[in-house]
């Protein structure tokens, strides 16, 4: 009877350890306690808002403004691809007939078979 009172009181000592990792876990991740960060990041975004209302700047004005940078990269990236194609085009003009004509010429150079 002894060992399951001290068997549960176990149980629970891990359980413990484990709430307390986890706790520990998460301070980590945020920065603090969860309520204190999050009490932190309200205030923040309070006094942001503030300030970007003073400067006239509204939500939509900074959601259009990242999107139009997302499509610049965007437009950017294939831009260099488009330019790649047209630099393997300009190259290939050049070089697949000059590797044709000797492909060419090559065969009547080749030496016979062996038997």
């Amino acid at each position: 009877m002894e060992n399951s009172l001290t068997g549960d009181n176990d149980d629970m000592t891990d359980q413990s350890n484990q709430d307390k990792t986890m706790n520990g876990a998460l301070s980590r991740f945020f920065g603090g306690s969860p309520m204190h960060v999050l009490v932190r990041l309200i205030i923040i975004s309070f006094v942001v808002g503030i300030l970007l209302a003073t400067l006239n700047i509204e939500p939509y004005d900074v959601i259009y403004w990242f999107e139009s940078v997302i499509y610049r990269i965007y437009d950017m990236g294939f831009e260099a691809f488009r330019r790649g194609g047209e630099y393997f085009i300009l190259g290939a003009v050049i070089v697949f007939p000059i590797w044709l004509v000797m492909r060419i010429l090559a065969v009547g150079r080749r030496p016979p078979p062996p038997d």
